[in-house]
């Protein structure tokens, strides 16, 4: 089964196109979980790191069932060190076990042997020697593409030998994205040159889906954007970070979706991970609410509601 068909699976699963960013930050963690590690200053990088891992594994648990994909982000659990990035292996390894689609959002970018190294270590393990060592287990990865083809090639060779995906940085949410994506080149926008090459990199898959394994990153700031790319690229999976705190609207998002909400994953982070007053003792019931309103609403935009 091809990574389309994968992605498609989970998210029909869970009857929602959502997707939850975990994306902790110490000063938004319930006071529960912080209090026992220093209180308004984590006591170490390894008390930082135990806290993270903590509060993820926790989302995990509330949001199961109403999302089949999640998004870890490496910048955050590395941002705690050493002991982060174990937490994070721990987190990507629940992920796996629950039943997540995962997407670690790294978005890495290098050439030749070095994109080579963070292929494998991000998806299917990394060789030396005769061995294979796993290492995160990622579904997918999240990649930048400006480096070129050859930064590029290596990722797809590798997700392909694991039946993993991409999702290339095409069109982001963040406000200044438009410096270097909206330059002319050659009479269209330069995110759309990169859009054709995310489709001309990918493999659709043979099953229902009709999806490929190479996707996009287009934000739900950009709804333009986002009919463009499904008008233009059906069969190129989109993950649509931005909806949510960063601003980007339920309509907005609409035009992401194929038939029966196909063909998109909307991520959300902080909305769902925070939507407490750090003092709360009810923080697991209101991430689980969240998450509950989220799909919901995704649900119903998408088309995917009662199919």
């Amino acid at each position: 089964m091809g990574f389309g068909e994968r992605l498609t699976e989970a998210t029909r699963k869970a009857g929602t196109p959502l997707c939850v960013g975990l994306d902790p930050r110490w000063e938004s963690l319930p006071i529960e979980l912080r209090s026992k590690r220093g209180g308004e200053t984590p006591e170490s990088l390894e008390a930082l790191a135990d806290a993270y891992e903590e509060f993820s594994l926790a989302v995990l648990n509330l949001v199961h069932g109403l999302t089949g994909v999640v998004k870890p982000q490496m910048a955050f659990y590395e941002a705690a060190g050493t002991a982060g990035l174990v937490a994070l292996a721990r987190v990507m390894q629940q992920a796996r076990a629950m039943g997540y689609i995962t997407i670690l959002d790294g978005k890495r970018g290098d050439i030749a042997s070095t994109a080579e190294a963070y292929a494998q270590a991000g998806l299917g393990g990394a060789r030396h020697g005769k061995g294979l060592f796993p290492v995160w287990g990622a579904d997918s990865l999240t990649v930048n593409p400006y480096l070129g083809a050859d930064s590029v090639e290596p990722f797809i060779d590798e997700a392909r030998r694991v039946e993993g995906g991409l999702f290339i940085l095409v069109r982001t949410s963040n406000p200044g994205s438009g410096l270097f994506q909206n330059l002319d080149c050659q009479g269209e926008p330069l995110w759309q040159r990169v859009a054709r090459q995310v489709k001309a990199w990918g493999q659709v898959s043979s099953g229902e889906a009709k999806l490929a394994d190479v996707g996009a990153v287009v934000g739900a700031t950009q709804p333009a954007e986002l009919a463009w790319m499904r008008q233009n690229l059906p069969a190129v999976p989109l993950l649509v970070p931005g909806y949510g705190a960063q601003g980007g609207a339920l309509d907005a998002i609409k035009p992401a979706f194929g038939p029966n909400g196909s063909g998109a994953v909307v991520n959300s982070s902080r909305a769902i991970l925070f939507p407490y007053q750090p003092d709360a003792t009810d923080w697991r019931q209101k991430i689980h609410h969240a998450a509950q309103k989220s799909a919901k609403e995704l649900a119903n935009i998408s088309g995917m509601a009662g199919t």
